[in-house]
């Protein structure tokens, strides 16, 4: 197994499902990343705890992951939905469940 495949299995090892009120404080101290629905969580955090610059640069721009804003917050708040979270210290990432996805 090479490091990045030790790493890989450290953050799915440490992901959990997360309710909204578990990630508020996370939002207020501005450490939530959202990672936008057919992007892989893992891959997300991979390149954030790699440091690749250059991609997580290209993923900002074109919008598969971002820094949560008040808009999300306020919507989360009404809706009250269910997140996958892993931490790649400070950020927390996260990606919303889908309802229609999750019929386990």
């Amino acid at each position: 197994m090479t490091p990045r495949d030790l790493l890989r299995a450290k953050l799915n090892l440490e992901t959990a499902r997360l309710g909204w009120p578990e990630l508020e404080r996370h939002f207020a101290r501005g450490d939530v990343i959202k990672v936008a629905v057919g992007v892989d969580l893992i891959d997300a955090a991979l390149h954030l705890a790699e440091n690749n610059t250059a991609t997580v640069e290209a993923w900002l721009a074109d919008g598969r992951i971002a820094r949560a804003e008040l808009a999300d917050a306020e919507d989360w708040h009404a809706r009250q939905p269910t997140f996958w979270a892993v931490v790649v210290a400070p950020w927390v990432l996260i990606q919303e469940v889908l309802q229609e996805l999750d019929q386990e």
